[in-house]
């Protein structure tokens, strides 16, 4: 697995990294054997950064038990999450580190991100109650999820930080304006998250899919009627590109995420071993200046 620096001055971490919504049960029931056989399975194959939340159901205590169980160490894994943006005071960040130290099962946190802008609360209060985590030694590096450009340089202006994670992919394409360039500007790492669109990239449905009802999806307007038709139209249009070149949907969604200079790593979430594969192999092919241009074309203006 090829590696990137995360911000300006941060730690090596694989381009790859493990996306934990899906294992906590968001996008539908994973049993808790499967999932961790699946962190392991990424865990062998490299995908040492593993990305989780407060909010991301049962995903800590999960997490915490596979890294308790694997026969790795802990400094061998970059682990990431992330506290509820609905409340960034200080108090909830301090009963909220605890929490996830505890259900991870570890003494720290490699990455504590605010997981969305909170209005109710100053950003100020925030960036400097993980400043002092930091201090502590409970976290390592800090960084924001989901922020715009206004609110990072807020944030920015209490307190650097290291890194983004932002929704980028092949559908998602809004932050090319003004986020991408100001992480780069900025030297701010970006960890894209939902980079296969929730599955809309993955070639495995069709408009008349129905998802059950512990699926997220089955509640959100893109993966119903004519929006899903939709996406699933353009979809299947660079799908036809990829495998002109030999590769399959999946693969040209995670390398062309990786093809933007702005992104460090691509948030992959699986319930199988043999998706991590899919996404471990996807790392391999670097697109070329030109054929991203190609695939821009595609899809049209962002």
């Amino acid at each position: 697995m090829r590696t990137s620096i995360l911000g300006k001055d941060g730690p090596s971490v694989p381009v790859i990294g493990f996306g934990a919504w899906p294992i906590g049960g968001g996008m539908g029931t994973v049993e808790t054997n499967d999932a961790i056989r699946t962190l392991h399975h990424a865990l062998d194959r490299g995908v040492t950064l593993v990305d989780t939340a407060e909010a991301y159901r049962s995903s800590e205590e999960t997490i915490g038990r596979a890294l308790q169980e694997w026969t790795g160490k802990r400094e061998q894994v970059f682990l990431a999450t992330k506290v509820r943006g609905s409340d960034l005071s200080r108090a909830h960040i301090m009963e909220a580190i605890e929490q996830s130290l505890r259900h991870l099962r570890t003494e720290y946190v490699d990455l504590l991100q605010a997981h969305s802008w909170d209005s109710r609360h100053p950003i100020e209060e925030t960036m400097r109650a993980f400043d002092d985590l930091t201090q502590a030694g409970k976290v390592r590096y800090v960084g924001v999820s989901n922020f715009d450009v206004s609110q990072m340089r807020a944030a920015w202006t209490v307190r650097p930080f290291h890194s983004l994670q932002p929704r980028y992919n092949l559908l998602d394409r809004q932050i090319e304006g003004q986020i991408l360039p100001y992480c780069l500007q900025q030297g701010i790492g970006v960890l894209a998250h939902s980079p296969l669109a929730k599955g809309l990239l993955t070639g495995k449905y069709n408009p008349d899919t129905v998802f059950p009802p512990d699926d997220e999806r089955s509640r959100m307007a893109r993966f119903s009627g004519e929006e899903l038709r939709r996406h699933l139209t353009t979809a299947v249009r660079v799908q036809q590109w990829a495998q002109a070149r030999g590769h399959t949907l999946v693969e040209l969604a995670i390398a062309w995420v990786l093809s933007h200079p702005a992104v460090t790593v691509c948030l992959c979430g699986a319930k199988t071993p043999q998706q991590v594969d899919d996404h471990v192999r996807a790392a391999e092919w670097r697109l070329t200046v030109e054929e991203r241009a190609e695939v821009d074309r595609l899809l049209g203006p962002a």
